[in-house]
């Protein structure tokens, strides 16, 4: 008799589980679905994309580039440093606004490219950042002074390793999308732009490797803001471009050549500037275009040292919708 109620509790608890499981994945879906949809916006400008499911796949391409210029011993000196550009290809999924997605380096898995870069970003109607970490181990490019001949700065002679963070407020954000142009999470579908508020933080160190060991140390907080514009020439198509400007109003640097410290002089004003760009093009079911994000900043004098840094990042994508 125990066996026979034993065997007919569990069969009712095996019955029962999946019942419950499929309810509490319904109650999280709807929940998920009411917060993504649930959004405070003109739907004649913005709107979601009318599907939960989002597949993509990114291919892109950056760069960082320092040049420095100034005075050594009274003589006017210039430099220019790249790195080796990093190109890496991406998928990932997204479930009414939760992604997860994963990159390969095809010149890291050959041991062409031993660089490190780390970076995340997110892209919100009203506030947004990106963070990006490089640990450069590869430049290579020249130096010139006057009455010098320019030589070659072999590559392994100085390591970098820079950290970028860039936020944003936007004030239009019932009409104007950052996430439609760079994320393709919303659809802009009428032209708008807006006012934004931004924030920078730059912090570098390198070591360069020679007789003589020369380090350079630079934290950088800038803060102001700019404009972005959402163009819509025509249904299905987005054209996007923005500049934020930040105006530093913390700046700490300083080098150390063999023994000797040397600080950089600051003067207001000096700036990070960080720019995007993005064309879009929406069809019923899929969308594709191209992405640039641009970072520039510029510290100190050209009678002391002026150190200018670029890093840039292009981006193409298609993505399906399910």
């Amino acid at each position: 008799m125990k066996k026979i109620l034993f065997c007919i509790l569990a069969n009712i608890l095996v019955s029962i589980a999946p019942l419950r499981a499929q309810s509490f994945f319904h109650c999280v879906d709807s929940i998920l679905t009411l917060h993504y949809y649930k959004s405070n916006i003109d739907t004649t400008y913005v709107t979601r994309p009318a599907t939960k499911w989002t597949l993509r796949a990114r291919f892109n391409v950056s760069g960082t580039q320092i040049e420095s210029e100034g005075l050594d011993n009274d003589l006017h000196f210039k430099s220019m440093m790249r790195a080796d550009n990093k190109m890496t290809l991406s998928l990932g999924a997204s479930y009414l606004g939760i992604s997860l997605s994963a990159s390969i380096n095809p010149a890291k898995l050959w041991g062409k490219y031993r660089d490190t870069e780390l970076s995340f970003n997110t892209y919100g109607r009203r506030f947004g950042f990106d963070f990006v970490y490089q640990d450069a181990r590869n430049f290579t490019g020249w130096y010139e002074a006057d009455g010098m001949e320019r030589f070659d700065i072999p590559e392994d002679a100085l390591i970098v390793k820079t950290l970028n963070v860039n936020a944003y407020y936007c004030f239009n954000s019932r009409r104007f999308s950052y996430p439609a142009a760079l994320s393709q999470s919303y659809i802009q579908r009428r032209s708008a732009g807006s006012f934004l508020l931004a924030s920078s933080l730059q912090s570098q160190s390198a070591t360069q490797k020679d007789e003589d060991e020369t380090r350079l140390k630079m934290t950088n907080i800038g803060i102001g803001g700019g404009y972005a514009y959402n163009y819509v020439p025509h249904r299905g198509w987005l054209l996007h471009i923005s500049a934020l400007p930040t105006f530093i109003v913390y700046s700490k640097t300083e080098a150390l050549v063999g023994d000797d410290y040397v600080s950089l002089k600051y003067h207001f004003p000096q700036v990070i500037i960080t720019g995007r760009g993005a064309v879009v093009h929406n069809a019923r079911s899929t969308f594709y275009g191209l992405s640039m994000h641009f970072n520039f900043t510029n510290v100190g004098q050209k009678d002391n040292i002026e150190v200018r840094n670029i890093k840039w990042r292009l981006r193409a994508f298609f993505g399906v919708r399910l």
